[in-house]
């Protein structure tokens, strides 16, 4: 039988409702539109019908948020929204593993929908353009009221996939045909190529096999592009020949005899310098993973070596047609591959291009989405993807050029580590195994390689939903930890990670000879045929290659870590990659051809001169200064940015933006290297540089000037010029076989190679992507450039000015007549900074960009507050020009550098001889910009907030203290890790540092027998702990429509209830609970009622912020109480600095229920502003909580929750922004067991 139920919001925590309403009749202006409704459709099978009334309210609702009915709204104009078949669906695939935890039995199947009501006088044209808006045909789809008899869906199993009979005889024109009635993404030549390698075999190919090919040599494989054998180049100018005549006599140097391709210029400045005995640190092997350094990383006192790896992905395409998967795998895929590496990820940056997202909706282009819902929605996706697995996105920046409205940029970087001794490279012998690792398989990105190596107009957008992935980040996470395993990374010969292609490429890859058994392979559901299984992009897997004898200990190891692991291909002698399916081989290529890569192509190039790339001086100082704060490339990013986890992993340096008032952005993101149970004083580097403006006028110049830039960055941050490494994005329009467009890329690419020649300093790796065209409109030439780079925590610099009264000068170095630094100028400059910075006369460093001097100084202003006065010898060309190579430094010291800018001052304005422009006024300019796009300040009211603007500071101080019945030295923690949790190791680093011993538990759910056990399991180490302490994270994804239920699930079953009873009552243990952790702990009635409770709408909780996103930032809280054992290093009063990072963190609760805690001292901590009042401002309380709490405890204060992750402590961290971290929380919970 299916159960059906429909959940809603109340009415004032309606804010998707609110939201959606707010965007329709704004963005569409539906002005009939009177008010809208959401609700969640859940339809369920296969489930008891008390345990289904059981889960009304634990896991499909919450009593203080949600109303649950049984029918829908019969007023109103409704309909409902679900996901395409196959298409992954977070939501109902929690709320099966949910109700698996409460019941220990088999998952119900559950179906998920969503349902929108509207009222108004609508036409219908006005609901047709509301359908239009919510639904992304690409994923989605509208859904029938009806309910269904069943949910079980009938497949049509296939047993076969079709040879196709007559291939070889195909002549010209039938080639061509087949070519069209495929829709193949190869070009003739490369059909041609393979119908005479078939006829070579004496047989015609299956139809895998010719995906297969296709997918192998798709330009998103195989670089076919970057390949194109370069006949002739005709140059218009000196500049381009001149770096085209170096290239061929670097290339003579080298001996290279392979064809002339823009492959070969992209790589030959790292050969010519490795021929050089530069790039020492390069760690070389035949894996194709990511960019490999070797450093050495001082932990606690000790030299260790470790392998630095990093790498740049894009996913432009899918994020085009479904910005939130698209944006969401684009940075799973960029982690899987230093994944692949055996390295734990540990940082991100986002860098995109959108054309404007302000413009009216109705200028959308047909076949496109709205600008502004594309970069909304990939925020949203990329952002989720990557705080869910734990990952600290320390910068974020978005590009806005109107040729990206021909297709989306979507890049992310990462940056990761490992001990080199972890790092086993052997070459794959016969007998060994490859197994599959992770997820399922689904139809999910059929073709994506493909799709995303066309170029597209209308008609093929319609045809592209199966080409697209939807990610599984809490399967991520288990990745991860799997990998940062020693005992596991060190089976691992040799390793792939599934992206483009799928298993054929994935697995294809790792040896020249293998035999993949396709009945193997893993899937989500029956009816997917052997050409699916072959080529699907499923997300969230990775092909691991073992010895035969490691095979059950590696499995093992991964069942541990709740991941499937299956044997699926053996590796053998013969090379050929050889699929059976069903017992019948559908593919038999060898390895020759499918290295080939196809067809040579060939092309004569001819690129055109430079233009003048120079930027118009405004006519004044104050209108300057005006259009310049509201330019979108330099205006506030700050809404997008602070949606993305800055702090996960203890280990960030410089937050995003910086100064007391966290507004000063960074121009290159700082992580100390991540290790798991030690402190470091080590630390990467990681920055970007490019302008489009540029690029467009001379590729060359861009290319140049993006190496410039991203290095600069590097410098302005306190690294120093030594031991950088870079990686490339090149993302250009389809060339097709147009010589002038062809010449884009080439310039770009000499560029880049004249001036990682002139540094000497190479690009190790990098990603191309050759297919941005949309009908008659392009991409910009884009050349993205990334440094990299390792120092110290002691030598890093922020860009905000620190103090009024210091004098601010300008160094840059000489430029040549084409506008370019000077090499040997530049690079005397970058050692004077660094003296600077070494020697503590410089206070704060920032490289002028896109927006010159002028956005520098606005810039570092910002961050404390701090105004300037220019000298009268600075002119506009001075402050508005471009400036790259440059630095403006505030110094600290009488030192005679550089040139004198001015000085910074206490008033807040920017002022030039007698005009002088309010800062207040640019700040507002600045922020507002884009502030209804990327919300940051505002924040809708709710009748829940009117009366709460003045907000009492509580205070209760501890009388007494009393110690547990028993007492213990060293107390063992209990550190459970649902999928989903990614706050494990900060939490147990934080513990052990403490001097407690910390455990961390894996909850095992692949099975119901596995549910079962790890609840046993879990209650029986329970009674040998002293402490449980509940991590942060996304149980479940935050699913089903809240966090923590996950949690929730697991704890209410009676015999881990019963622990946690014994714990508390008879044992006088503590139990704590962060973010998540706290979400969890309030569901359960733990705090405030010190016990497992059901809870009612009376009870409190924590519902989403009122700012309608995830918040990350870091926020001041105030003791209200240090009564709790957690508390006994603090006294009340004390204000301490805490990073913040969640989406669900508003305490709400009735007034008489907060007037109580109050009076029992249960309100731990409260947010405050910078004069320590407890405020409803969003700049310091970030969700809206009630009464501005952010922690509270039971009534004897040893159980305590907090939204703030004061886990995320150590030396040299978060160091642009002042304030006192360690509320001494874990030392006191280890003190407390010996009073």
């Amino acid at each position: 039988m299916v159960y059906r139920i429909y959940v809603e919001k109340k009415q004032p925590f309606a804010h998707e409702a609110h939201a959606l309403k707010d965007d329709l009749c704004g963005l569409l202006g539906i002005e009939a539109l009177t008010d809208l409704r959401i609700l969640n459709r859940y339809d369920v099978e296969n489930i008891d019908p008390e345990l289904f009334e059981q889960c009304k309210k634990t896991v499909f609702s919450e009593p203080q948020l949600d109303t649950v009915t049984e029918e829908p709204p019969a007023d109103g104009i409704s309909f409902a929204v679900e996901y395409l078949p196959g298409q992954f669906d977070q939501r109902a695939n929690s709320a099966e593993e949910c109700i698996q935890i409460i019941s220990k039995a088999e998952r119900p199947t559950v179906r998920s929908a969503k349902v929108y009501v509207l009222y108004g006088n609508l036409s219908d044209s006005d609901l047709a353009a509301i359908q239009k808006y919510v639904i992304n045909p690409v994923e989605a789809r509208l859904a029938s009221a009806e309910k269904p008899e069943t949910l079980k869906v009938e497949y049509t199993v296939p047993t076969t996939v079709q040879t196709l009979d007559g291939f070889r005889q195909l002549d010209e024109d039938g080639l061509r045909r087949f070519l069209a009635d495929y829709a193949l993404a190869m070009d003739l030549d490369d059909l041609r190529f393979c119908r005479d390698y078939f006829t070579s075999e004496k047989r015609d190919p299956t139809i895998t096999e010719i995906r297969m090919i296709d997918t192998y040599w798709s330009d998103h494989c195989r670089h076919t592009t970057f390949l194109t054998t370069i006949d002739g180049v005709q140059f218009e100018d000196a500049l381009l020949q001149k770096a085209y005549e170096d290239y061929l006599q670097t290339r003579e140097q080298l001996g290279r005899t392979n064809p002339q391709n823009l492959m070969d210029i992209a790589t030959l400045a790292a050969k010519y310098l490795r021929r050089q005995g530069l790039l020492e640190k390069l760690d070389e092997s035949e894996e194709i993973n990511a960019c490999t350094v070797k450093m050495d990383v001082q932990i606690e006192g000790k030299t260790e070596p470790w392998l630095l790896l990093f790498k740049n992905e894009t996913h432009n395409h899918p994020t085009e047609i479904e910005p939130f998967g698209g944006a969401a795998t684009c940075i799973g895929g960029a982690i899987r591959d230093p994944l692949s590496g055996r390295s734990y990820v540990y940082a991100a940056m986002r860098v995109t291009g959108a054309a404007d997202p302000t413009v009216d909706v109705s200028q959308t282009m047909e076949g496109k989405l709205p600008q502004r819902k594309i970069v909304t929605t990939a925020a949203a996706g990329y952002s989720s993807y990557g705080n869910q697995i734990g990952l600290a996105t320390g910068q974020v920046d978005e590009i806005y050029h109107p040729g990206y409205a021909a297709k989306r940029m979507e890049i992310g970087a990462v940056i990761a580590a490992a001990p080199a001794e972890n790092v086993r490279r052997e070459r794959p012998q016969p007998s060994d195994k490859v197994i599959l690792l992770g997820g399922r398989t689904g139809r999910d990105g059929c073709g994506g390689a493909t799709g995303s190596s066309k170029s597209h107009n209308i008609q093929s957008l319609e045809s592209c939903g199966a080409e697209v992935q939807k990610g599984n980040a809490p399967e991520e996470r288990k990745l991860q930890r799997l990998f940062r395993n020693p005992k596991a990374s060190r089976l691992i010969k040799r390793c792939n990670d599934f992206g483009a292609g799928g298993v054929s490429v994935a697995i294809g890859e790792l040896a020249d000879g293998l035999d993949i058994d396709l009945n193997a392979v893993p899937k989500k559901y029956e009816g997917l045929d052997g050409t699916e299984l072959a080529i699907s992009e499923s997300q969230e897997r990775m092909a691991v290659v073992v010895a035969q004898e490691d095979v059950q200990a590696f499995c093992e190891l991964a069942k541990a870590e709740n991941l499937e692991a299956t044997v699926v291909a053996t590796v053998k002698q013969d090379p050929y990659l050889t699929m059976s399916w069903n017992g019948n081989t559908i593919v038999n290529l060898s390895r020759e051809f499918l290295n080939s890569n196809g067809a040579e192509k060939h092309i004569t190039i001819a690129p055109q001169a430079p233009q003048p790339f120079e930027k118009q001086l405004p006519a004044d100082f104050q209108s300057g200064l005006r259009a310049l704060v509201q330019d979108l490339n330099i205006c506030s990013k700050r809404g997008l940015s602070e949606r993305f986890d800055s702090t996960i992993g203890a280990g960030t340096v410089l937050m995003p933006f910086g100064g007391t008032y966290q507004k000063t952005p960074i121009q290159a993101m700082v992580h100390k290297i991540s290790v798991e149970d030690k402190d470091t004083s080590t630390c990467s580097f990681l920055s970007w540089g490019y302008n489009p403006f540029i690029s467009e006028k001379s590729p060359y110049h861009g290319a140049y000037l993006a190496v410039i830039e991203s290095v600069s960055k590097l410098i302005a941050t306190g690294a120093c010029f030594e031991d950088v490494y870079l990686t490339f994005q090149e993302y250009f329009e389809k060339p097709k076989q147009d010589p002038a467009r062809w010449g884009k890329p080439l310039a770009a690419l000499l560029g880049a190679f004249e001036a990682q020649k002139q540094l000497k300093i190479a690009a190790i790796g990098g990603k191309d992507s050759m297919s941005g065209s949309f009908e008659q409109l392009d991409v910009p030439p884009t050349l993205v450039s990334f440094a990299v780079t390792t120092g110290t925590v002691d030598q890093v610099i922020s860009p905000e000015f620190k103090q009024a009264g210091h004098r601010v000068v300008l160094l840059q170095p000489q430029y040549d007549e084409n506008g370019l630094p000077v090499t040997e100028s530049l690079l005397q400059t970058f050692q004077t900074v660094t003296d600077l910075v070494r020697s503590k006369k410089a206070a704060a460093v920032y490289t002028p960009t896109y927006g010159g001097v002028a956005e520098a100084i606005f810039k570092m202003t910002m961050g404390n507050r701090i105004g300037f006065t220019f000298d009268a010898s600075v002119d506009l060309s001075v402050l508005f020009a471009y400036h790259y190579g440059a630095f403006v430094v505030e110094l600290t010291s009488d030192d005679e550098v550089g040139v004198l800018l001015g000085t910074t001052v206490s008033p807040l304005q920017l002022k030039w001889g007698e005009k002088a422009v309010d800062l207040e006024e640019l700040y507002a300019l600045y922020e507002n910009k884009l502030e209804d796009v990327f919300p940051c300040n505002q924040v809708g009211k709710t009748s829940t907030d009117a009366d709460q603007e003045t907000v009492e500071n509580f205070s209760y101080p501890a009388q007494t203290r009393r110690g547990p019945k028993i007492q213990q030295t060293k107390p063992r923690v209990l550190i459970p890790v649902f999928p989903g949790t990614n706050c494990e190791y900060d939490t147990a680093k934080a513990l052990a540092a403490a001097g407690a011993q910390p455990e961390i538990f894996v909850i095992n759910n692949l099975t119901a027998d596995a549910v079962s056990q790890s609840v046993r399991l879990f209650a029986e180490k329970i009674e040998q702990s002293q402490i449980i302490f509940i991590p942060g994270g996304f149980s479940g994804g935050d699913e089903p429509d809240g966090s923590g239920k996950f949690i929730t699930a697991f704890f209410r079953n009676p015999e881990i209830s019963q622990a946690v009873t014994d714990l508390l009552e008879a044992r006088d243990g503590l139990m704590g609970g962060i973010c998540n952790g706290f979400q969890a702990l309030i569901k359960l009635g733990l705090v405030p009622y010190g016990k497992i409770v059901q809870t009612d709408e009376h009870c409190p909780t924590l519902t989403y912020n009122t700012i309608g996103r995830h918040q990350s930032k870091l926020v001041r809280t105030r003791v209200a109480s240090n009564q709790s054992p957690w508390m006994m290093h603090t006294e009340v009063g004390q204000v301490f600095t805490v990073p913040i990072s969640h989406g669900e963190g508003r305490f709400i609760a009735e007034p008489e229920l907060i007037r109580q805690l109050a009076q029992n001292g249960q309100i731990l901590t409260q947010y405050v502003d910078l004069q320590g009042q407890a405020t409803m401002d969003i700049a310091f309380n970030p969700n809206g909580s009630f009464c501005a709490i952010e922690g509270i405890t039971s009534p004897d204060g040893r159980v305590f929750g907090k939204m703030g992750h004061s886990e995320r402590v150590g030396t040299g961290l978060y160091q642009n922004v002042d304030g006192c971290y360690d509320m001494g929380l874990f030392r006191s919970a280890v003190e407390y067991f010996s009073l």
